[in-house]
C-alpha cells in the first residue's frame, strides 16, 4: 500500500458554521456527524472533520492553510461564492494582490479566509504546472 493522506482536524469555533461555509464555496455537502466531528469529503476522498473548539478554550484556533486543486468550472463557482459573501481575496499567501486573481503556472488562483480564519487557496493547475 502507497501512504496516502486520509484526513485531518479542521478546529473551529463553531464546527457547523465552518463546515457548511466551506461546503457552500466548494460545492460539497457536509457528512453526517460523527461523535464531535462534522466531515466534508473532498473528491480524492481526503476527510476534513471540523471539530468544535472545547468549552473554556482560550483563544481563536490557530490558522491553518488548505489548498484546493479545482476545475475551471469549480473555480468560476467558487469565485462566484466568494464575490457573493463580500470576502477579500488575495493573488498570492503574503496577501498582496487583494482582489486579484493569479495566472501561476498557466492556471487561475487565489487565496482567502474562511470564518476562523483559516487560510484557504483555489488553484486551478498544481504548482509547477501538469506533468508532461
Amino acid at each position: 500500500m502507497t501512504i496516502q493522506f486520509n484526513h485531518t482536524i479542521v478546529a473551529c469555533r463553531d464546527n457547523r458554521v465552518s463546515a457548511e461555509f466551506w461546503a457552500d464555496i466548494l460545492g460539497l455537502a457536509v457528512g453526517t456527524p460523527y461523535g464531535p466531528f462534522l466531515p466534508l469529503v473532498v473528491g480524492n476522498g481526503v476527510t476534513f472533520d471540523f471539530a468544535t473548539l472545547p468549552p473554556g478554550f482560550e483563544g481563536e484556533p490557530q490558522p491553518q492553510h488548505y489548498a484546493f486543486l479545482v476545475s475551471e468550472d469549480e473555480f468560476d463557482a467558487a469565485y462566484d461564492k466568494i464575490k457573493r459573501y463580500g470576502l477579500t481575496y488575495w493573488a498570492d499567501p503574503r496577501q498582496q494582490g487583494v482582489n486579484q486573481v493569479n495566472h501561476n503556472d498557466g492556471g487561475r488562483g487565489i487565496y482567502f479566509l474562511d470564518p476562523v480564519g483559516h487560510y484557504l487557496e483555489l488553484i486551478t493547475v498544481p504548482y509547477g504546472g501538469w506533468p508532461a
